[in-house]
C-alpha cells in the first residue's frame, strides 16, 4: 500500500464514470486517494464518502496543482473528451518538474492519439503526451483502442428511445468495445501492477467486437421494440452530435467531441476494421473476466427502452 496519496484527476467526469470507479477500487485496495476537483458537488461528496481526500484545483490553473502534487508519488492523469488537453498537460508537467518528486503517472489515453488523426482531439491528445514525455516524466500511457459501452447511451440513447435508431458514421463493420469499468480496471492495474504492462505506451484492446447493426439487433431482442442501424456520413453525424451538444439537460456531449467521434467513425468505416478485441489479454491485465456487451445493455435497459413505439 502507498504511504502517500495517489492523485486522481477526472474522478468527477461523466463519460464512462471511470474516474469515480477507479477511486472506489483504489480505496477497496486500502490505498490513500487524493481527488482533484474543480468544485465541490454531489459527486465529490460521494468520493469523500469513499474516504478520498478532495482538493480543489484545475488542470488549467497551474497554481492549484502544486499543493495537489506536493506529497504524491503516484498519479492518474486523464482529461475529458473535450478541448484543452494540451495546456492541461503542460501545466501538469510544469508543476511536477517544479516540485521535483517525479511521481509515476498513468495517462488514460485513446486509440486515435496520433499525429495525423482525423480527430482534432486525437491529435491534441498525442501532442499532450509528447509534452509529458519531453518533460521527462515517468509515464505509463494507456491508449484504449475500443469504444466504450457507455457511448451507446450517451450518443444514441435519445435516438434509440424515440426513433428506434442508431445513426452514425462507423459503417457496417465490427468495432472493438470495452466497458468503462474495465477501462478503470486497466488504470488500477497500471497504478498498482505496472509490471503487467510491457511497453510504456500500451494499446489496450477491447473485450468484444460488434457492429452497430449487431448491437441494434441485440437491443431489439432485449427491449422487445425494433431498433435499426443507419450509416451516415461523417458530416451528417457531426451535425447530429452538435445538435445534441446544444440540447437542454445534456452535459456530456460537446462540439469538440462531435468532431472527434464522427471523425473516428469515418476512419473506422474507411479502414473497415479496428484493432481486434482480445478478451483474454484484457482479463489477464484486470484480473477478472471483462464485462460483456449483453451484460452492459441488460444492466442499462432503461437508457434504451422505447417510449411510444410499437413492439415488434
Amino acid at each position: 500500500m502507498a504511504d502517500n496519496p495517489i492523485l486522481v484527476t477526472g474522478a468527477t467526469g461523466r463519460h464512462g464514470n471511470t474516474g469515480e470507479y477507479l477511486v472506489r477500487r483504489l480505496r477497496e485496495h486500502g490505498q490513500p486517494v487524493r481527488v482533484l476537483a474543480r468544485t465541490l458537488s454531489e459527486r465529490t461528496d460521494r468520493l469523500a464518502g469513499l474516504g478520498a481526500e478532495i482538493v480543489i484545483g484545475d488542470l488549467h490553473d497551474r497554481r492549484t496543482l502544486l499543493p495537489a502534487l506536493a506529497d504524491v508519488d503516484l498519479a492518474y492523469f486523464t482529461y475529458p473528451i473535450d478541448a484543452g488537453v494540451i495546456p492541461a498537460a503542460a501545466n501538469y508537467a510544469s508543476a511536477v518538474r517544479e516540485l521535483g518528486r517525479q511521481p509515476r503517472t498513468v495517462v488514460m489515453s485513446m486509440g486515435p492519439a496520433q499525429p495525423a488523426s482525423l480527430s482534432g482531439l486525437g491529435r491534441a491528445q498525442w501532442l499532450a503526451e509528447e509534452i509529458l514525455q519531453w518533460a521527462g516524466l515517468d509515464l505509463r500511457i494507456l491508449r484504449v483502442a475500443a469504444l466504450f459501452h457507455e457511448n451507446l447511451a450517451v450518443l444514441h440513447g435519445n435516438s434509440i428511445r424515440e426513433h428506434g435508431l442508431i445513426r452514425n458514421s462507423f459503417g457496417p463493420g465490427e468495432v472493438a468495445w470495452i466497458s468503462g469499468r474495465d477501462a478503470a480496471e486497466l488504470g488500477l492495474a497500471a497504478l498498482l501492477h505496472p509490471e503487467r504492462f510491457a511497453e510504456p505506451v500500451y494499446y489496450a484492446k477491447g473485450s468484444q467486437s460488434y457492429s452497430h447493426g449487431e448491437i441494434a439487433d441485440l437491443l431489439t431482442e432485449l427491449t422487445g421494440a425494433r431498433v435499426r442501424f443507419q450509416p451516415v456520413t461523417q458530416e451528417q453525424w457531426r451535425y447530429d452530435l452538435e445538435q445534441l451538444a446544444r440540447s437542454a439537460g445534456q452535459d456530456v456531449v460537446n462540439v469538440a467531441m462531435a468532431q472527434h467521434i464522427s471523425a473516428v467513425g469515418h476512419t473506422v468505416a474507411t479502414a473497415g476494421r479496428t484493432l481486434p478485441a482480445d478478451p483474454d489479454a484484457l482479463a489477464a491485465l484486470i484480473g477478472r473476466e471483462p464485462v460483456t456487451m449483453r451484460e452492459f445493455l441488460e444492466a442499462n435497459l432503461d437508457s434504451f427502452k422505447a417510449r411510444e413505439r410499437q413492439p415488434i
